[in-house]
């Protein structure tokens, strides 16, 4: 894995307005930022990235198939009492997933270690399916690029194939929030995506969905929902009052209540406790837990529900090294062993590996000029040195 520094196209503006990238500058600082690229090798991507990712998944999943049958895991998860058995149902069922991210702490130099799994409402999912590859395509038309360099990118032909495979044929209402840039721009390339799958695919503003007299969702117009993707987290909806309804609702989801298992940091100590030494986890446990005092002095500390590096906090040999602050913790935290992301040049380096349904479908790479990504990190497109 290398950083190769490469001046930017003068017009790539011009291509992301033809692509329909409407987000790739957040208040006049870059997010899109091809004044370099990462450079794999093919082991890199498939032994090193690819495998585990599918491993990972693997054990996932049988984490979800234990933690629906134990109430102690859904607490420690701090997932309220009132929707277990929506998430139990939706298993039971094996409701299907669309897709989901694992980030990464790697460099090239030793196995990739799971910082978290964004199980539920990942986003940077268009500039890595689509831009990221027009990037790529353009850059070798042009011998801007080496040629015969590929990308670990497979990622719109499998969202389209699952999306066929899994959304009903009278479509998915695909809601979010019409004035979140990012969201949007995310909820309109999964529309693309369904459509492509032959499928009807609305969007609704979250504030337009109801609940009518009879227990169903329904859009504004007062119609059943019958399948919805939400760019909206599970822990969010629970919260709100009619989320003690999504058990009882013929509403389907994409993605199902059970992810909601997997979109928790406390699943990376439970992790670590099924399969401890595994190659590809950090030692990490709840913050309540006497055996943390096992990391040391350096560690990383995370809310159990928490998002874009807000409220985590880093400590290195015992003196905070960063921290971001944040509206999250009140359920909890869980402290995890430091694996700080490589330095490339002063530039922070997180790997995100995308599973779409089961199956491994390409990479993204975030950068940030401190330890901890935020939500102004950086995407840095990849490519697979020939």
């Amino acid at each position: 894995m290398r950083r190769v520094p490469i001046p930017e196209r003068p017009d790539w503006r011009l291509h992301a307005a033809r692509a329909g990238f409407t987000f790739h500058t957040f208040d006049g600082a870059p997010y899109w930022d091809e004044s370099a690229y990462y450079a794999f090798s093919l082991a890199e991507i498939e032994d090193a990235i690819e495998a585990p990712s599918a491993a990972l998944h693997d054990l996932c999943l049988a984490f979800v198939d234990r933690a629906v049958r134990d109430a102690a895991i859904l607490a420690s998860l701090r997932i309220p009492e009132h929707a277990w058995d929506a998430i139990r149902a939706s298993w039971d069922r094996r409701d299907p997933s669309l897709y989901g991210r694992f980030d990464f702490s790697y460099g090239g130099d030793g196995p990739a270690k799971l910082l978290e799994y964004n199980a539920d409402t990942p986003t940077a999912l268009y500039e890595s399916a689509v831009f990221q590859w027009l990037w790529l395509e353009d850059g070798l038309a042009r011998g801007r690029l080496p040629a015969g360099a590929d990308q670990f990118n497979t990622l719109h032909e499998a969202l389209v194939a699952r999306l066929a495979a899994v959304a009903p044929p009278e479509g998915v209402a695909f809601a979010g929030f019409p004035d979140a840039p990012e969201d949007r721009g995310t909820l309109a390339y999964l529309q693309d995506c369904a459509l492509q799958a032959g499928r009807a695919a609305p969007f609704l503003p979250v504030e337009a969905i109801g609940l009518d007299r009879d227990g169903r969702f329904v859009d504004a117009a007062g119609a059943p929902i019958g399948c919805l993707f939400k760019l909206y987290p599970w822990e969010w909806m629970f919260a709100d009052p009619f989320g003690r309804a999504v058990g009882s609702a013929t509403t389907r989801f994409l993605e199902p209540p059970w992810k909601a298992v997997l979109s928790n940091k406390g699943l990376l100590a439970h992790l670590w406790a099924m399969a401890p030494g595994h190659p590809n986890l950090l030692p990490t446990f709840f913050e309540e837990d006497p055996a943390k005092a096992a990391l040391g002095r350096s560690f990383v500390k995370k809310p159990l529900y928490g998002r874009e590096g807000a409220n985590v906090l880093i400590v290195r040999d015992g003196a905070v090294a960063a921290r971001d602050e944040g509206p999250y913790g009140g359920e909890g935290y869980v402290r995890q062993a430091l694996a700080a992301l490589p330095d490339f040049a002063g530039r922070r380096a997180l790997v995100g590996s995308w599973m779409v349904g089961d199956r491994p479908a390409g990479l993204c790479v975030r950068e940030s000029d401190g330890l901890i990504t935020t939500d102004r990190a950086r995407f840095v497109p990849h490519l697979i040195a020939p």
